[in-house]
């Protein structure tokens, strides 16, 4: 019985395919009420950060907006910290894949000795806390200094994004036919022409998918930038941190500088949620 059931329920949503579900009544009503509590503290930030600053806390949504908290910002050092951010967590995310998805090709498709344990060991540089890493970078960035530096933050991102580009794309990989390589190979085509003109193309969704998780990675990072950086290649998150004074925290800064950092992770999402979607569900179905 319980085969058939699941037979027909297969069929069923074989049938649906290509249509969206629609929920019941209640059921919807319950997924806009968790959509609208996991929103509340962002959308509530967003309205903080137009708040006079005197009555940040003030429950009430009828106020005067005011930007004031964006013009401290710009009148201040943030923007500069907010644009190290950008800038390192692009030049991280790009050399990741530069690096790392030639790599998960070669894992996936090439046998050699060790090629398991080498998968084994990129994927540990990942899953160690950070501290193990960052008394050594400290050390070696101040000998070769790299300390303080937009280059030298660029590449600790890149230790611990390399492990996962490699690890996503080698599941993209792997669902490529490899009967299209070979016929591209047969047909004259070198072994790097077939990787950029034929393999990369069918794993676009997954490198979108892979390439936000680098750049929200990088951009999100506090411990590192807060141990390894002074003063000019302070990231966003750690210039937040300088609103939190002595003589008190000034909250209206803070949820402006919230607002802003959220800015291009979102923009980021929205540009290449088509592909992420594509990319994150990526093997769940096969035809």
């Amino acid at each position: 019985m319980s085969e058939k059931l699941t037979l027909e329920t297969i069929h069923t949503l074989t049938a649906r395919r290509g249509r969206p579900f629609r929920l019941p009544g209640g059921r919807a009503f319950a997924a806009w009420l968790i959509l609208f509590a996991m929103l509340a503290p962002f959308m509530w930030m967003v309205i903080m950060a137009f708040r006079p600053a005197m009555e940040a806390f003030d429950l009430t949504l009828w106020f005067t907006p005011t930007l004031d908290a964006f013009r401290s910002l710009w009148q201040g050092n943030f923007l500069h910290s907010f644009g190290n951010s950008l800038l390192v967590s692009t030049l991280s995310t790009g050399l990741s894949l530069i690096i790392g998805v030639p790599a998960a090709w070669v894992l996936t498709r090439w046998q050699f000795p060790g090629r398991r344990h080498v998968a084994l060991w990129i994927l540990v540089t990942r899953m160690a806390p950070p501290i193990a890493f960052t008394i050594p970078f400290y050390l070696a960035w101040r000998w070769l200094g790299l300390q303080d530096t937009v280059i030298g933050l660029a590449i600790v991102y890149l230790t611990f994004n390399l492990a996962i580009v490699i690890w996503l794309m080698q599941t993209f990989f792997a669902a490529v036919p490899p009967a299209l390589e070979e016929a591209a190979w047969l047909d004259g085509c070198s072994i790097w022409r077939t990787f950029w003109t034929i393999t990369l193309p069918l794993v676009a969704p997954g490198l979108a998918a892979t390439a936000i998780l680098c750049f929200i990675f990088s951009w999100n990072d506090f411990f590192y930038a807060l141990i390894l950086t002074r003063t000019q290649a302070v990231t966003a998150p750690v210039a937040i941190v300088n609103f939190l004074q002595y003589e008190g925290w000034e909250w209206s800064k803070i949820a402006a500088s919230g607002t802003l950092v959220m800015l291009p992770v979102v923009a980021f999402t929205l540009l290449v949620r088509r592909y992420l979607v594509h990319g994150l569900t990526a093997g769940g179905l096969k035809d």
